[in-house]
Parts: structure tokens; sequence; C-alpha cells
């Protein structure tokens, strides 16, 4: 594993207890760098806090972030804890009901867009101040490759995951001479529990999409995350790195 200096940093990762946000926890930390997962799981939480063996700088709180009320309060209690945030990585997401867009109903639809892209534009409007008036800061969003071709049957998370790409590049135009440097990566299937919510057909499909010919690692989405929220990534804002074995093709 390539050295990555995070010390001193502070870091804010949703959905950070397990999947590809429980990897990069585990990256930041080798890293260096203190870490608040927030997640909506307890179960989680606490099983990652007592497998961790830096404890004295992983903290987890119990946030839903599609609550913006949730999200200021931790926000709040962080900043009181930490004086700080250099670090902020939206990674809590959802892939919905594997149907066709027909099929969908409202509620299925809204419920996939409030995790995947509201609670993004939330928890990144909830530290940019900060980050702004400190003149330093890194975010980092966890979109998909679906975001920019459109999987079929997964209507909603593809057109989340899209938003999260505008809202990126957007944000990152907003605040390019500011310190904060904002990017986005788009993965494309990458072995997690979030597989135990899509068909094995939809699996296939996404297999069959990718020329390395396999599924991806949560260590090596790690691995790239914890380069663009670094001191080191410091020309490029507004960008979206692909993670896909070879499937993406602009």
């Amino acid at each position: 594993m390539n050295n990555i200096d995070l010390n001193g940093r502070t870091a804010i990762v949703t959905g950070g207890a397990d999947g590809i946000g429980g990897s990069i926890t585990d990256r930041f930390l080798a890293s260096g760098a203190s870490v608040i997962m927030w997640d909506i799981s307890q179960d989680n939480l606490d099983d990652k806090l007592g497998a961790s063996g830096a404890s004295d700088r992983l903290q987890g709180v119990k946030v839903d972030v599609t609550d913006p009320g949730q999200v200021t309060a931790s926000r709040d209690s962080a900043l009181a804890a930490h004086d700080k945030i250099d670090i902020l990585v939206c990674n809590a997401g959802v892939t919905g009901p594997a149907k066709k867009s027909w099929e969908y109903s409202y509620a299925e639809w809204r419920s996939v867009l409030n995790l995947d892209l509201d609670a993004v534009f939330v928890c990144c409007q909830s530290l940019l101040t900060h980050m702004i008036d400190q003149g330093y800061g890194r975010i980092v969003n966890i979109a998909s490759i679906a975001g920019k071709e459109g999987n079929p049957n997964a209507c909603a998370y593809s057109a989340a995951k899209a938003g999260v790409i505008g809202l990126t590049k957007s944000l990152a135009k907003e605040t390019a001479e500011t310190g904060v440097v904002i990017n986005c990566v788009t993965p494309a299937a990458i072995r997690t529990a979030i597989f135990d919510q899509i068909t094995q057909e939809h699996v296939d499909y996404m297999l069959s999409r990718i020329p390395m010919g396999r599924l991806g690692q949560t260590k090596e989405a790690a691995a790239l995350v914890a380069w663009l929220a670094s001191e080191d990534c410091s020309f490029s804002t507004g960008g979206v790195f692909d993670l896909s074995g070879g499937r993406a093709t602009y």
C-alpha cells in the first residue's frame, strides 16, 4: 500500500462503517487521519469500532443523512470535538428496486433520490462554508458509472448518480478559488453488501460490461478516494474519476 499523507486531517465518511465506506475509513486511518463515521446502522458502527486498532482516532455517530436536522447537529458536534473538518466523503447510498421504470412507484423513486442525491447535497452544504472559511477542504462524492451510462432496471439510481456528477461539477466551480477541492468517483460494479439488493441477472449484466472481467474491490476504491482527499490532489476539481475496469468510454 502506497503512503498517502493525511496526518492531522479530520474526515467525515457517510456510510463509513461498511462496504466501500468501511474501506475508506480503514485507508484514512492508515494514512493518519481522524475519522468520524456517519452511518444509519448502529450495529455496523459498533462492529467497526470494535474491530478498529485506532479507536482513539475513530468515532462513530448514528446519523440519517437524509434528515437535514440530524446532519446539522452531527456537524456541530464534530466541529465542537475536533475544531475543524478537512475531508468529507459522501458515500452512503442505496440501489433501489431492480425493475423497469414504468413499474416504479413514486415513493420508490423518491426514496432512492433522497439518499443518493438529496443527502449528498445536504452533507456538502453543511460543511462548505466551514471549509471555505478555513481555506482548505476536500470533498469526494461517490457516484457511479450508472450516472454516466444509465443502467437498465435502475432508473432512479442512474438518475441520482448522474445528479451527483452534476452537483460535484457545480460545487467545484463555485469553490475553485477557495482552497476547497471537490471531485467524484464513478465506480462500476464493486462487490459489497449492497449486492444483496441486486438480482443476479443485474450483476451478470454489469460484469459483462467490464473489460477486465472482474468486479472491483473496495480497497481499490479507497485508494483512489484517499488520494482525492489528500493535499496532493491540488489541481483537480470538478473531476469525474472512473473506477470501472475499462468499462468507461468517456
